[in-house]
């Protein structure tokens, strides 16, 4: 049986932290400060979720956020002299949050359950592997932004899940998207639709050149 996690969450608009990535942070909040500042005396383990629709009036207070999210450890982390950080997230695996806790923090502590993934071995996800990467190259060509370097980062990843995340955390521009690949657990239906989602993105960058 998988062991909850107890873990501070950080909600943002419209963002999306996946594992095997990499998510630099500015924190200016009080309560975010203190937050970071509590983390890094416990085990460095914080969960990054995105907020509902909705949510600014509420924003001061506790919004509404989505069911998953994505968790991470600091791995780097800089205290500036007017107390804000700048902190460095590994993203480690994704997480359904269960229900918040009672906290004397003014950050929120919630329980989660660590998600597992399924097919993400054979070689159907091999392939859509290879195409995921192949269509993220062409529209950073599009871009402009392709370089030997990011070449040979994507044929460097081997696993088609970790290169699917980092895919869609680097190109995929729609919040609603991003969401919706984070909480599929099924490694091929990710990719198929990351895929889908590529094509149409590089359809649209060819039509506006």
């Amino acid at each position: 049986m998988t062991t909850p996690l107890r873990v501070p969450i950080f909600p943002l608009p419209d963002l999306t932290f996946f594992p095997h990535t990499l998510l630099p942070l500015h924190v200016f909040e009080a309560r975010y400060r203190s937050m970071i500042s509590d983390s890094m005396a416990r085990d460095r383990r914080i969960a990054v979720v995105a907020l509902e629709p909705g949510y600014e009036k509420t924003y001061d207070g506790r919004p509404a956020v989505r069911r998953v999210a994505g968790v991470g450890r600091i791995v780097r982390c800089e205290r500036l002299s007017n107390g804000r950080f700048n902190i460095l997230l590994r993203g480690d695996q994704r997480v359904r949050i269960e229900r918040e806790l009672p906290a004397d923090t003014l950050y929120r502590f919630v329980e989660a359950t660590p998600l597992d993934e399924v097919g993400g071995d054979g070689p159907e996800a091999q392939a859509l592997g290879r195409a995921v990467g192949e269509r993220c190259l062409q529209i950073l060509e599009t871009l402009g932004r392709s370089s030997k370097e990011t070449r040979e980062s994507i044929a460097s990843v081997r696993s088609p899940a970790e290169l699917g995340d980092q895919v869609a955390s680097a190109v995929i521009p729609d919040p609603a998207l991003r969401q919706a690949l984070l909480e599929e657990l099924d490694v091929e239906k990710r990719l198929r639709r990351l895929g889908d989602a590529l094509d149409d993105l590089l359809q649209r960058l060819s039509q506006g050149r």
